[in-house]
């Protein structure tokens, strides 16, 4: 009996290809992936893998799990639904806000749904550990989390449902912390290489995870939704939402020494342009007020936060870098009512004998200024040369300003370099976050091993995170054209492609055909064979579309010359193969690509 495997059939397989995708595909992998047949939507940020896209999904999860183990970490598998104490008892259970999925057994126990296992892993290492002997251990999984996305897009990367590969490193001191997160940082790049996705590393905020420090590797894409500087000197790179820059200097004498305050008429100037306008002097030389209520995300019934933020009028306020300084409070608008009732005037607002009850918050760059006109907490009045720490004194004062294209780069500046590099932005994916937790967990619950001393002692954690399916988005977004997908050779569902042309009118190319099938699978290569009734055009078309590194074409022609016609998908000369040699010469191109 000839053997072959049904499934590689594409008489016989299960999905289609679509010659247009649907309208609402945002972006090239959106599109492709569901032409392509790899993806179904069955609602918004759910999608069923087809028998095409499941392969691939398979071979990205295979070569995360050979990197994982090769950097010494040992994989487990977690459950996904979790008691919701666990997630009170962190603090996270507010913290992850709507974003966290919940519900209740029959017993009305609280639940959620996983949408990441720092506190579960903490208590398995708890009940598993006692001493320094069972350090250092990263555990890792695969596996389906869950978040309650308010607008899922962009296909596979923001979804409700995902697979996420998450690592978690329990060292002995932050030495062997450094030890672990640079094994997974370039365990890390040693995935996205093997998987032809270009990433880049760059600081990071930690948001509702925690801990001291992480880096994020994005791919930088016109689609991300993620925006990033980089120095074009010394490399700086970092989110937006963390990244550092030196402040360009107002234009004013460096031995400039504080005025004395005087009141001006400034009608109908709300605005930092118009009053820079009115009153002649650049931007850079006024203070601007933001006022935010900053709420508590564990206590709903607390009375809001009122805050005066205070940044120069050149720059903006980056908002996560403030609600990390208050604490992760959430963060809105004050509404002109809250702030007139605490004698703050809208458009006018001054952080000069304000309010007690306020919380005044500076930018680096108020206290770095002098002579600022500032509001007067009095429609259509100003205050000429406003000085902070004469006239008034923040709270906090802290680098709450957002990093642009076009800011000097800080590091630079620190450094001396001459002149500084200058910060340009990118969009991108966030592929993959690596985070330095400390103690955060294993202080919150209780975890202590003894050292060689004897002595208990609170073992340091890292956090490791790939979102899988972005992994295939990513790969898509860097390998496409304007015919369809062009898998690199390490995650590609198929080795080849086989296309035979005319095997309804010729039983004997048909046969010779599927002898090269077989042929081809038992020598261990993977081949998605095309005998559809169908015609070239039409063949060519979805080979094209779905992207299999190689294409054999078995014809009439071909075979009477005996050859069979050898096309990549990257491009490059039609090589005409002699038929006793195809087996081996693609056998050997497939070992020739296996990292």
């Amino acid at each position: 009996m000839r053997r072959y495997t049904r499934g590689m059939r594409m008489s016989r397989f299960f999905g289609r290809t679509l010659r247009e995708a649907p309208a609402d595909a945002e972006t090239a992998s959106h599109r492709l992936l569901l032409r392509a047949g790899c993806i179904d939507q069955l609602m918004a940020g759910a999608y069923t893998y087809l028998p095409l896209g499941w392969r691939v999904k398979r071979r990205v999860e295979q070569i995360v799990r050979e990197e994982m183990d090769r950097a010494g970490a040992l994989e487990l598998h977690m459950p996904a639904i979790q008691p919701l104490e666990l997630w009170a008892r962190s603090g996270r259970a507010d913290g992850f806000g709507d974003v966290l999925f919940r519900l209740a057994d029959q017993r009305e126990r609280a639940l959620v749904l996983a949408p990441t296992h720092e506190e579960v892993v903490t208590q398995l290492f708890a009940s598993h550990a006692r001493s320094y002997r069972d350090l250092p251990v990263t555990l890792y999984q695969l596996q389906t989390k869950f978040r309650d996305e308010a607008r899922p897009r962009g296909g596979l990367v923001r979804v409700r449902e995902f697979t996420m590969k998450d690592a978690y490193s329990f060292d002995l001191d932050e030495r062997g912390l450094d030890v672990s997160y640079d094994a997974m940082f370039e365990a890390y790049r040693r995935i996205f290489d093997r998987c032809g996705v270009p990433t880049i590393a760059v600081e990071a905020d930690s948001g509702a995870i925690g801990g001291k420090g992480s880096q994020e590797f994005m791919f930088l894409t016109d689609t991300g939704e993620d925006v990033i500087v980089r120095c074009d000197v010394c490399g700086y790179a970092a989110n937006t939402e963390k990244a550092e820059f030196a402040r360009p200097r107002a234009a004013s004498a460096a031995d400039e020494q504080p005025l004395p305050s005087e009141p001006v008429d400034t009608p109908d100037t709300p605005t930092i342009e118009a009053l820079a306008r009115l009153l002649g002097v650049p931007e850079a030389r006024t203070a601007k007020a933001v006022l935010y209520a900053a709420t508590d995300p564990h206590d709903a019934a607390a009375a809001a936060l009122p805050v005066f933020a205070v940044i120069r009028g050149d720059l903006q306020v980056n908002e996560i870098k403030l609600r990390n300084l208050l604490g992760g409070r959430e963060l809105r608008a004050m509404t002109p009512e809250e702030a007139r009732g605490y004698g703050i005037e809208p458009g006018y607002a001054s952080p000069i004998g304000v309010d007690s009850r306020v919380r005044v918050v500076a930018d680096t760059s108020i206290a770095a200024s002098v002579n600022l006109v500032a509001g007067a907490n009095a429609a259509g009045r100003h205050l000429r040369n406003t000085n902070h720490g004469r006239d008034w004194t923040a709270h906090e004062v802290a680098d709450i300003a957002l990093a642009e294209a076009g800011h000097a780069c800080a590091r630079c500046t620190d450094r001396g370099t001459q002149p500084p590099g200058t910060l340009r932005a990118a969009r991108g994916i966030e592929m993959g976050h690596v985070f330095r937790l400390g103690r955060l967990y294993a202080d919150t619950f209780g975890v202590q091993v003894l050292d060689a001393a004897g002595v208990q002692r609170v073992p340091v954690m890292g956090c490791y995170g790939i979102g899988v399916d972005r992994i295939i988005a990513a790969v898509v977004e860097a390998h496409h054209d304007e015919r369809g997908i062009a898998w690199p050779a390490a995650v590609a569902p198929f080795d080849a492609h086989l296309v035979v042309l005319g095997a309804a009118r010729d039983p004997a190319l048909a046969a010779d055909a599927l002898a090269l099938h077989d042929a081809l699978e038992a020598a261990g290569l993977a081949v998605l064979y095309d005998d559809r009734d169908e015609s070239p055009g039409v063949k060519f078309a979805d080979a094209d579309l779905l992207g299999v590194p190689l294409r054999l074409t078995v014809s009439a022609r071909n075979a009477s010359a005996g050859t069979v016609e050898l096309q990549r998908r990257t491009g490059g000369a039609v090589e005409q193969v002699p038929r006793g040699e195809v087996v081996e010469r693609l056998a050997a191109e497939r070992s020739g690509t296996a990292s």
